[in-house]
């Protein structure tokens, strides 16, 4: 998004609305799934929310800005309060990936729509080559689908403490999990991994995703 900046300012701001929107979004979907299933943390402490600042962190999302994927401020939950507990871990951790997808699909269906509406400009825009209004819509529509697609399939990774170490912990045998919770607690080593060793390997994977979502769009 930063090239993005560099070409257009007003297109990054729409993109970078969009982009706390997005990741506020992510943390309400866990936030309303976990209240949904009897625990009421998240709302306790004001996150059943889709205002960005009781969400966003600022180096999750200055990552986002920079290297391409990032993260939000993580809502609190207390599975032991789920009604459901195996099914409640499985519905809270997939929820924001699924708003996220959702999201990507709506946006790039918005950029398909304007591309229609006005081709020339869209694609003149996209070139760096000139300015439209419906251009500029549409490009900064066009990385904030981008976004919600990183957003998506990274969380989906199936490293402690993102979503995807919860969807795969929900399907493993419950006698597991105790060890698995105290997994937790090294958070700050799978970023370090991801930011250090993993970088290359998850930027290869968001890359793959990217071109296989806007090809099937716009192939």
């Amino acid at each position: 998004m930063i090239a993005l900046l560099q070409q257009d300012p007003g297109a990054f701001l729409l993109a970078f609305t969009a982009l706390a929107f997005s990741l506020a979004l992510h943390e309400w979907g866990h936030a309303y799934a976990a209240f949904r299933f009897g625990d009421g943390t998240a709302k306790d402490q004001g996150r059943l929310t889709l205002n960005p600042l009781r969400h966003l962190d600022p180096l999750g999302t200055l990552l986002l800005l920079l290297v391409g994927f990032g993260w939000a401020r993580p809502v609190p939950v207390n599975p032991l309060a789920f009604r459901a507990y195996r099914l409640g871990l499985f519905a809270v951790s997939v929820a924001g990936i699924l708003l996220n997808l959702a999201l990507a699909v709506l946006l790039a269906l918005l950029v398909r729509g304007l591309l229609a509406l006005d081709p020339l400009g869209v694609a003149l825009t996209f070139q760096g080559e000139g300015k439209t209004p419906l251009g500029l819509l549409a490009l900064a529509a066009f990385y904030a689908s981008s976004v919600n697609l990183v957003l998506a399939v990274f969380n989906l990774l199936p490293i402690p403490p993102l979503d995807g170490a919860k969807i795969l912990q929900s399907l493993l045998p419950l006698r597991w999990h105790p060890w698995l919770w105290r997994l937790e607690g090294y958070s700050w080593l799978s970023f370090l991994l991801l930011l250090t060793v993993l970088r290359g390997p998850v930027q290869e994977v968001l890359g793959f995703a990217r071109r296989v979502f806007f090809g099937f769009f716009f192939g």
